[in-house]
């Protein structure tokens, strides 16, 4: 059966029901249908005096076209500490029109490790992604409007820092130009979109504690410089009352259930090649007063999604994470040590053991931050035991196990062992988690770290223009901020096409943006884009609904 149609042979239960799982009155459930829900801010409020469960991160070797499974295996993990009788929540991000129409379809898990109702999750679920989309575009719009009417800000035209957002891929939306057509419809100047998991909306709602946090992030934002180069932010338009309105509901977090009727919490998007890939600091945090295990996950490999949750995410929201989970697939391994993917169902020891010096280096990395680790080999039908025991060779070299896990196939089932594991783990509080660097590292250092000890680059390099853009904001005050990096997902360079684990490469900067309202600086590194464009043949070809109104392609 495919994913889809293992999702609608699921008997999902009631969703207040699922909230009655972890305490949640029905007082506090805004139900969205019978099957998802938003929690009530005031009751969520009503939690912070209750001491916090242990936090669990799962996060990936590099990802390849053969799939990891991270999300999968985050639902199989929660699924199996459900199990074997513990008190868990799941915390996701939600999945984002762009990839579920272009590259991959869907991000709701797989097999029988999945998230329900997957078409609601990955389509317009509860609207969440449409009101963050709605309040950056509102911005653009008081901003063009500001200028229209005599641009009292005095901003400078040229140096307008916000663009649009669409949450779809839309090559052609990167660069245009707006306000044409006469004086009747403002100053004609340079525009683009970006993607709206890449908007700083996003980051701001991800990483806001509560509504007062939000209004105060968001009058943060940097709009554009006046022709003296000074900053203007959002409260200069007077947009960030209006913006919160829009965001208000979105704010409150969504419940959700797992094939197997655990309750999971859905909410926020950012993506992690080009923001900070975390699901919601409020919803993490409230998994944390509900459950006595929480588990998240950050996007792509630990290069990107752990690193940024560690110094983005932990260092804003005062999270310390009690152990982390690697994610595996022989497959991907194989691709890392040469195989091409024609010829990945054949077994060969020789690539998986190459391909492991991608696996070490993530386990190095993440170790590195002080949490202790467990490798998770999300296994497929076609690999074999020599495979992986080869893994688990590699594993150990490193002082870490190896667990293989069938969720896949066999939902908790299949992960009970990995789940007994992070119990031990956790609950001998080992963890001594510290951030990679210091507030107060000069941002250069920053980046430079974060290139040398988690990317195995050997410096890092800047035009004159970028590295005074650097100096700028390091004098401006900035200079405490953690970075962004915006980088490929599919290497530790900036090279794609470079897998396993390269080293002496030099970083290239190419631009630094601020996020002053999210509270960090992007460093866009190679040819990284902020707006995806759609593959020759896009996952949209093949989503359509069938003579009986069935959704079909979508996963």
């Amino acid at each position: 059966m495919s994913d889809i149609e293992i999702a609608r042979a699921a008997t999902a239960q009631p969703i207040c029901d699922i909230a009655d799982k972890i305490g949640i009155p029905g007082d506090a459930v805004m139900p969205y249908g019978n099957t998802k829900a938003k929690i009530d801010p005031g009751y969520i409020e009503s939690l912070q005096g209750r001491p916090d469960g242990k936090l669990i991160l799962v996060t990936a070797i590099t990802p390849t076209p053969a799939g990891e499974g991270k999300t999968t295996t985050s639902v199989g993990l929660h699924d199996g500490l459900s199990r074997i009788g513990k008190k868990s929540i799941v915390c996701l991000r939600e999945p984002s029109l762009g990839p579920c129409f272009g590259m991959k379809g869907g991000a709701a898990g797989g097999g029988h490790a999945q998230v329900i109702p997957m078409e609601d999750i990955n389509l317009h679920f509860t609207g969440d992604f449409h009101a963050i989309g709605a309040a950056h575009n509102l911005l653009s719009a008081l901003i063009d409007n500001h200028i229209y009417w005599g641009n009292g800000a005095q901003l400078d035209s040229r140096r307008i820092a916000w663009k649009r957002v669409v949450d779809m891929n839309d090559r052609a939306l990167r660069s245009i130009a707006n306000s044409l057509g006469g004086p009747g419809n403002g100053f004609p100047r340079e525009d683009g979109f970006d993607i709206t998991v890449a908007s700083e909306v996003m980051a701001i709602f991800c990483l806001s504690k509560n509504l007062e946090d939000l209004q105060q992030r968001l009058s943060k934002i940097i709009i554009g410089y006046t022709r003296d180069r000074e900053p203007i932010t959002a409260d200069a338009v007077n947009a960030p009352g209006a913006m919160a309105v829009l965001l208000r509901d979105a704010l409150a977090p969504n419940l959700v259930q797992t094939l197997e009727n655990n309750p999971a919490f859905i909410h926020g998007g950012p993506f992690a090649n080009i923001a900070h890939g975390c699901n919601s600091v409020i919803a993490t945090t409230t998994a944390l007063k509900l459950a006595d295990y929480v588990v998240t996950e950050a996007g792509f490999g630990a290069d990107l999604g752990a690193e940024k949750f560690f110094d983005i995410k932990c260092r804003s929201a005062g999270l310390s994470p009690d152990a982390a989970v690697i994610v595996a697939t022989i497959r991907a391994l194989k691709m890392h040590g040469g195989v091409e993917k024609d010829d990945l169902g054949k077994e060969n020891v020789e690539a998986v053991a190459a391909g492991c010096s991608n696996l070490a280096r993530h386990i190095r990395n993440v170790k590195s931050f002080g949490v202790p680790v467990v490798v998770a080999i999300n296994r497929f039908s076609a690999d074999t035991d020599a495979e992986v025991a080869k893994v688990s060779e590699a594993a150990q070299q490193y002082g870490v196990t190896a667990i293989d896990c069938t969720h896949w196939a066999d939902g908790g089932a299949g992960t009970e062992d990995l789940a007994q594991h992070v119990v031990e783990m956790t609950d001998a509080s080992t963890s001594q988690f510290s951030p990679l660097y210091d507030s107060d590292t000069p941002l250069w250092e920053k980046m430079r770290t974060i290139a040398t000890r988690i990317y195995g680059a050997e410096d890092i390099i800047a035009d004159k223009k970028v590295r005074d853009q650097i100096d700028q904001f390091q004098n401006s005050g900035f200079g405490h901020l953690p970075i962004c990096v915006a980088k490929t997902q599919y290497s530790f360079s900036t090279d794609p096409n470079l897998k396993g684990a390269p080293s002496g490469h030099v970083v290239p900067i190419r631009e630094v943006r601020l996020s002053a309202g999210a509270g960090f600086l992007v460093f866009v590194c190679g040819e990284i884009m902020t707006m995806p464009g759609l593959p020759r043949v896009p996952a949209a070809d093949s989503i359509h609904i069938d003579d009986d109104g069935l959704i079909q392609g979508l996963f």
